[in-house]
């Protein structure tokens, strides 16, 4: 198995654990925070998928979804372009809603970019140093299995914030 098909199949997983957190779920219930400090599943998967977009984008050497397929315009958050959700404070969260088909259409948009672009690499890409400034150099493989352990943590709030909500209406 090449490297490629281990990191696609990391990113499948995210697929399939992002789309049972939110399906079914209302715009309202998308928004719930346990509290004031907390994410909602909303910010949580749009910042998942901003990552993937940005940092994926980035190795790509291409532009991302969220601006050049339009989904900024989709969204209309109150947030710059360039916003990833990075250092998002409470009212920040607060500003990030959607609905389930908005959250899951840009992710899958993202997804899709995603797996098509892992099968053009070949090991030696995957080594290549994108950022030697930092100790150990960040090399496109480490990128990916970052976006990828900020992704399936970032899914898991979102799932267990889903629990909240569903036991919230039992």
């Amino acid at each position: 198995m090449a490297s490629s098909d281990v990191l696609a199949d990391a990113f499948e997983r995210i697929r399939d654990a992002v789309y049972p957190a939110v399906n079914g779920l209302s715009a309202q219930q998308l928004a719930y925070r346990p509290d004031g400090e907390s994410n909602s599943i909303a910010w949580l998967v749009w910042h998942l998928t901003r990552i993937q977009d940005d940092h994926v984008a980035e190795v790509r050497g291409a532009g991302q979804a969220w601006t050049e397929g339009g989904w900024y315009e989709r969204f209309a958050l109150p947030l710059d372009p360039s916003d990833t959700g990075y250092g998002h404070g409470p009212e920040d969260v607060a500003k990030v809603t959607a609905d389930a088909a908005l959250l899951l259409g840009y992710f899958e948009d993202v997804h899709e970019h995603t797996v098509a672009y892992l099968p053009t690499l070949s090991d030696a890409d995957i080594e290549q140093v994108i950022d030697g400034s930092l100790d150990p150099p960040v090399t496109v493989g480490i990128q990916l299995v970052g976006v990828i352990a900020d992704d399936l943590q970032h899914v898991g709030q979102a799932a267990y914030v889903r629990g909240l909500v569903q036991r919230l209406e039992t």
